[in-house]
Parts: C-alpha cells; sequence; structure tokens
C-alpha cells in the first residue's frame, strides 16, 4: 500500500488506530475457518461514522478492498482478507446508544457484544433473543452481517426477525439509514437485503433492535435415546403437540463423547443422541407444556431428567455450549459447518453424516437447533494432512449435497463467505446468483466491500 494512502488513513483516525507492521497483520489475516489466511495491507479502526465514510470515500477512490471484522468468530472465512487491501476494524463502535424500555428497543453501535446487549437490558426484565454458541464474543455487527440464528431459533427466530433500522455506510462513502423503530417503513426493505449479506453491501454504523419481555419462568431436560430414529420421532412430536420450545438442541453420540472427555458433565456416553430443551413463559404454559414434552420424549424412548433447580438447568446448557470447544480439543483443525434441513428431515440428515464421515474416513460430530433443523456437522481433522483433507473436502461436498437434496439449505446462521461459495449454484442456479450480483454492482460497481464473498466474482 503506498505511504500516501496509509498517511491519509492515519489523518482520518489517528496514527494509534492504523496498523501495517506484518506481526499484527497476521491477527486479522484469518477468522475461525480453517484453510483460509491472507494479510491484509493495513489494519484501521475507526471510532464513529464519519471515520467509516472517509475511510471508504478513499478506498473507492483508490479501489482497494474493505473488509470488515467484528470479533472474528465466523465460521465461513468471510472476513478474511483475500485480495489484501484494509480490514476496518470496528471493535472501537462499541457502545450502547440507547435502550427505550417502552418501546422495547434498543440502538447500538456494530461492535457492542451479544452477552453485553442481554445484560444492559436484563433490569428492565427484556432480553434480545438472538442467542448464537459465542454469545459471549459475538458482535451485533458481525450476527447482523451473517443474519446468525442460536439456541432460541425454534421459538423466537434469528437476527432478521429483530433488527429494524440500520445505519449503514454505503461504498462511495455515503451515510444512509433504513427502517428505524416501528414495525413497517415504505419503500424497498433495505434492512432486511442488508442483514445477512456478510459485509458486501455497506459498513453498518449504527442497529436498531427490536427487544421482548423476558419469560418470567423456565425448565430445562435433557433425553437420552438409544435410538436415533427415536431421537428424530420425539423432535416432530414436540412440534405436532402445539408445544413450542424456547430451545430444542440435538447432539449424536461423537459429539456427546467429546463434550464429556472434555467437560466431565456426566453425559451417558452410550447413548445415540441426545436431545436438550427449554420450554419458557409464565407459569402455567411452562408447567403445562413441560409436562407435555416430558412425556412425549418419555414415550418415544427417552430417559428424562428434569432441571430442578438454576444450577441443574446451567449444567444443561453447559453441556450445549461446549460441543464446538470440546471436540476443537481433539484435533488440529475444526471445520464446524451449517447444513439445515427441514426439521422432519434431521434423522436423515444426522445418519446421512455418519454414512459420508464413515465412507470418507473422517471424524465427524454433528449437533446444533433440532428445532429449526439447522445442524452443524463439525470435521475435525488436520490441514497438514494433504490425503486427510482430500478425503474432508469430499465429504463436505457430500454433505451439502445431500442437505440440498432433502430440502435444506447451505446455511442457516453461519453464512456463505468463501467457505461454501462453490455450492451457491446448486441452491440458487445462475439465475438467481444474477440477480443478487445486479445488485451488489449497483451498490458496490468498483467491488471493494468483501469483495469475493458470498456471490463470488461480479
Amino acid at each position: 500500500m503506498k505511504d500516501n494512502i496509509i498517511k491519509e488513513l492515519k489523518t482520518i483516525v489517528g496514527d494509534r488506530w492504523v496498523t501495517t507492521e506484518k506481526e499484527d497483520l497476521i491477527c486479522y489475516s484469518y477468522d475461525a475457518t480453517p484453510g483460509f489466511s491472507n494479510l491484509p495491507e493495513a489494519v484501521v479502526q475507526p471510532a464513529d461514522k464519519d471515520q467509516v465514510a472517509a475511510i471508504l470515500k478513499l478506498a473507492n477512490r483508490e479501489k482497494l478492498p474493505i473488509y470488515t471484522r467484528g470479533s472474528g468468530t465466523n465460521l465461513s472465512a468471510g472476513t478474511v482478507p483475500m485480495n489484501g487491501g484494509i480490514v476496518l476494524y470496528t471493535v472501537r463502535m462499541n457502545k450502547i446508544l440507547e435502550v427505550d424500555p417502552e418501546n422495547f428497543v434498543a440502538v447500538v453501535e456494530p461492535g457492542v457484544i451479544v452477552a453485553e446487549l442481554n445484560a444492559a437490558v436484563e433490569p428492565f426484565k427484556l432480553i434480545y433473543p438472538p442467542d448464537p454458541g459465542t454469545v459471549t464474543t459475538a458482535s451485533i455487527g458481525g450476527t447482523v452481517a451473517e443474519n446468525s440464528g442460536g439456541l432460541r431459533g425454534l421459538k423466537y427466530g434469528v437476527t432478521k426477525h429483530y433488527v429494524t433500522g440500520l445505519e449503514v455506510v454505503l461504498p462511495n462513502g455515503e451515510i444512509a439509514e433504513f427502517g428505524g423503530r416501528t414495525a413497517k417503513a415504505p419503500g424497498y426493505d433495505m434492512v432486511m437485503l442488508l442483514t445477512g449479506s456478510e459485509g458486501t453491501l455497506g459498513v453498518i454504523t449504527k442497529v436498531t433492535l427490536r427487544l421482548v419481555p423476558a419469560p418470567t419462568h423456565r425448565k430445562s431436560m435433557i433425553a437420552v435415546f438409544k435410538d436415533l430414529n427415536s431421537a428424530g420421532q420425539s423432535i416432530a412430536d414436540i412440534i405436532s403437540n402445539k408445544i413450542i420450545p424456547a430451545t430444542l438442541e440435538i447432539m449424536d453420540n461423537y459429539t456427546i463423547r467429546a463434550v464429556e472427555t472434555f467437560a466431565k458433565l456426566g453425559l451417558p456416553v452410550e447413548a445415540e443422541a441426545i436431545i436438550l430443551a427449554e420450554v419458557d413463559g409464565d407459569a402455567d404454559t411452562v408447567a403445562n407444556d413441560a409436562a407435555k414434552m416430558e412425556k412425549v420424549l418419555r414415550d418415544n424412548g427417552g430417559e428424562v431428567r428434569v432441571a430442578e433447580t438454576a444450577q441443574q438447568r446451567d449444567q444443561v446448557w453447559a453441556a450445549r455450549r461446549a460441543a464446538l470447544p470440546s471436540l476443537a480439543k481433539l484435533r488440529p483443525s475444526t471445520f464446524c459447518e451449517d447444513a439445515t434441513v427441514p426439521r422432519s428431515k434431521v434423522p436423515d440428515m444426522i445418519r446421512s453424516v455418519t454414512e459420508i464421515a464413515a465412507r470418507n474416513r473422517v471424524e465427524v460430530g454433528t449437533f446444533g437447533h433440532a428445532g429449526d433443523g439447522n445442524l452443524h456437522p463439525t470435521i475435525v481433522t488436520d490441514l497438514r494432512d494433504k490425503q486427510e483433507m482430500e478425503r474432508v473436502y469430499e465429504a463436505m461436498d457430500e454433505i451439502f449435497t445431500r442437505a440440498l437434496e432433502l430440502g435444506g439449505t447451505l446455511s442457516g446462521e453461519h453464512g456463505i463467505g468463501l467457505g461454501k461459495l462453490k455450492y451457491m449454484p446448486k441452491q440458487f442456479g445462475e439465475e438467481g446468483l444474477a440477480v443478487m450480483r445486479s445488485i451488489k454492482q449497483a451498490l458496490d460497481p468498483n467491488n471493494i466491500l468483501n469483495p469475493g464473498k458470498l456471490l463470488g466474482q461480479v
């Protein structure tokens, strides 16, 4: 990068907030996705929307790639600066600007951590429902860019259901506001378009979020199954009985054994699957739904343990949140994928993943949000073993092909980034991709924002 550009960046944000030393740039050359890394030419940390606008005007003039980065927890290589350029790091923009309890609204900057927002609204007996597994580290801006889901997705939905307004810096450096605090707004739904756009259309600088009242009561339970089909039938029966759990999760045997090895939570390592579930609401609703759900689980052969104390409840969810970190400890490299299928197809998908893993001689643990079919087949491997990696990539191809065959989709919450780019034509066809690329070209004609991601080269 030319010295005059570095100087201009420092003029915009201050010398302290521009990084160009190789040792520092390495930290921003990758995210949580194995196999993708590339050094940026500079890392810039803006403090506000005006600094972001100035940076984008400079980048657009010079045709420099911009990669917006939050906490870097994403799992699709979405923030990797494959074309060099500038990593725009939003960590300084971390203010909760307003909590409006009367209107159930919060206004935040993109660097706010999801768990911090929930801590801020808790005194008002409100919650922000989207609950990604990385809730204690994921930033709001990143979760909006990826349209993240989480453990509460079945009942409460995903990020797009809670974003009502966005302030965005467009690729030319102009600042635009879309949506607001109301449920409806005229014109094209730009908020929905930008949510899940993976940093390819604009840089989010402020988010208006919808909050909901916190449930007054909760009841959690874990059900152990010797047969995967019985676990799958339980999921279908829970929903058909008009029970909508706040959380309905599943873990396969490989994942159960990994979690128990590292977390020592007393999980049954001989089980083929376990279901972890929680209902919430008022006292009567929780009592009735919990009793019905427990009966469904037992009728399908599940051995049910109901959490009777807050400590026992925390142990149930500690098991689920330990799934990915426990699997990651098994081997040097971890690919946490994101295949989503209709909930009735969850057992078929888990069984298919097991067969694919055996056929390709790779190690896969599957867990995820059974209630909305959002599964995370997680391959543990070693990038340095080229022969094994050939089998890993073949297994990935088969997993995503199978998800699409079952009527599913490539991603429920992790995004496309680079990791799943090659599968996009299978899901949308060239016609669908052409429409999306035309939107990208209209808003970002110089292709400076996260080039190559989500849609490939445009």
